[in-house]
C-alpha cells in the first residue's frame, strides 16, 4: 500500500510540473504557469478586493483545484466537514504566508517552477523554505498544536466548494461581474477550458496521494521519511525536463519572468512561508485541496491568503519585477514575528513549564 502511495505522489508530482510548464505555453505567465499564491493574488482582484489593474483574473486553476479534491472526496467517502482548530490563529497564520509569498513573487509551487526554468534567485528562496520548515518543526518537537477539531455541519464544508461553482458561473458569464486585467500577469491566460478541465484532473490526484511541498521536508527532517519528498522532486523533475524542451530554460539570476534579484528578500520572505505552512499542517496547495474536502480550518485559512493577498496589493506590500517595496521588507519581519508568537503560545511543552 505504501509503495502503491509513493507512485501516486510522484505520478502528482510529475503531472503538476508538466502542468506548470504547459500552462505556461498556452499563455499563463512566465514561470507562473501554475502558483497558487499569485493566482489567489489574481482572483482577489478579480473580486475587486484589491485595485492593481495588473492582477485582476479569476484563475480557473485555483477553482478546478478545489473542486477536482471535493468530487474525488465526495466519490470515495472522504468528504468529511471538521474543523474548529484555532480558527483566528489559521485566518492570521494564511494573512502572513501570503504576504510572505508575494514579497517572494510565489508559492512554494512556483519557487519550484522557477527553479526548473533556471532562475537561481528561486533557489536561495528554496534555502529560506527550507529553514522556515526545520524552525516549525522545532516547534512540532516542543509540543506545537493548535488544538483538535470537531465535526461540523455539512453545509460549513460545502462552502469552499460552493464558492468555487459561483465563480466559475461568474467567470464564464463575463461582462463586468468579475474585474479582468487588460495588461500585465492578470492579461496572461491559458484558454479557461484547458485549465479548468487540467486543474480538476490535479485536484484530484493531490486529493489522492496527499501530496504537500512543506509537509515532504517536515517529514524528511523530522522522521527521516522521505515519502513526500519524492513528490516535491518529480514537480522540479518534470518542469525541468518540459523547460528544456520548450528551450524555456534560462540559468541565471537576472531577466527572468516576473522576478527580481534581491536575494535577502527572496530568503526571508520563503522562511516565512515554510515557517507558517509548518505552524497551519500544509503548504499553500495543500490547503486548497483540503478545503475541497470539507476541511473548515482549511477553507478559513484561505479566506487569509484572499485577505493577505487584497492586503498585499492594497498597500503596496508585494514585490514585483523592480525589486521589494520598504512596506514589504517591513511585513516580512512583522510576518515572522508573529509567526514565533503563535508558535511559542501554542507550544504545550511552553504552556506547561
Amino acid at each position: 500500500m505504501k509503495k502503491k502511495n509513493l507512485i501516486l505522489v510522484v505520478v502528482t508530482g510529475l503531472a503538476l510540473g508538466a502542468a506548470g510548464v504547459g500552462l505556461m505555453l498556452l499563455g499563463n505567465p512566465g514561470n507562473m504557469g501554475f502558483c497558487i499564491a499569485c493566482f489567489i493574488r489574481d482572483t482577489a482582484g478579480a473580486l475587486k478586493l484589491h485595485t492593481a489593474g495588473v492582477v485582476q483574473y479569476a484563475r480557473p486553476e485555483i477553482i478546478g483545484l478545489i473542486l477536482g479534491a471535493f468530487l474525488i472526496s465526495v466519490a470515495t467517502k472522504e468528504f468529511k466537514p471538521r474543523g474548529g482548530s484555532a480558527p483566528l490563529t489559521r485566518f492570521m497564520l494564511g494573512f502572513f504566508v501570503m504576504i510572505s509569498a508575494l514579497v517572494f513573487l510565489g508559492c512554494p509551487l512556483r519557487m519550484v517552477l522557477r527553479m526548473a526554468a533556471g532562475d537561481l534567485n528561486a533557489w536561495v528562496g528554496l534555502v529560506g523554505f527550507i529553514l522556515g520548515v526545520f524552525i516549525g518543526v522545532q516547534f512540532l518537537k516542543n509540543g506545537y498544536s493548535l488544538g483538535r477539531t470537531y465535526k461540523k455541519n455539512v453545509l460549513e464544508g460545502l462552502t469552499m466548494p460552493a464558492i468555487q461553482v459561483v465563480l466559475l458561473v461568474a467567470l464564464f458569464a463575463g461582462g463586468s461581474l468579475l474585474a479582468v486585467s487588460a495588461e500585465g500577469p492578470g492579461s496572461m491566460q491559458a484558454p479557461i477550458w484547458i485549465a479548468l478541465l487540467l486543474a480538476l484532473v490535479l485536484g484530484v490526484i493531490a486529493q489522492r496521494s496527499r501530496i504537500c511541498q512543506m509537509g515532504g521536508f517536515r517529514d524528511l527532517i523530522m522522521l527521516k521519511d522521505a515519502h513526500l519528498f519524492w513528490g516535491g522532486l518529480a514537480i522540479f523533475v518534470a518542469a525541468l525536463v518540459f523547460n528544456l524542451a520548450a528551450g524555456k530554460f534560462n540559468l541565471s539570476f537576472t531577466v527572468q519572468p516576473i522576478a527580481d534579484t534581491e536575494w535577502l528578500w527572496k530568503l526571508l520572505p520563503m522562511v516565512g512561508v515554510g515557517f507558517g505552512s509548518v505552524l497551519l499542517g500544509g503548504c499553500p496547495m495543500r490547503q486548497l485541496v483540503l478545503s475541497g474536502t470539507g476541511n473548515v480550518d482549511s477553507t478559513i485559512t484561505l479566506f487569509g491568503f484572499l485577505a493577505g493577498a487584497a492586503f498585499s496589493h492594497n498597500f503596496a506590500l508585494a514585490s514585483s519585477a523592480a525589486g521589494s517595496t520598504s512596506g514589504g521588507r517591513v511585513a516580512t519581519i512583522v510576518s515572522l514575528v508573529v509567526m514565533l508568537l503563535i508558535g511559542f503560545a501554542y507550544s504545550k511543552k511552553n504552556a506547561n513549564a
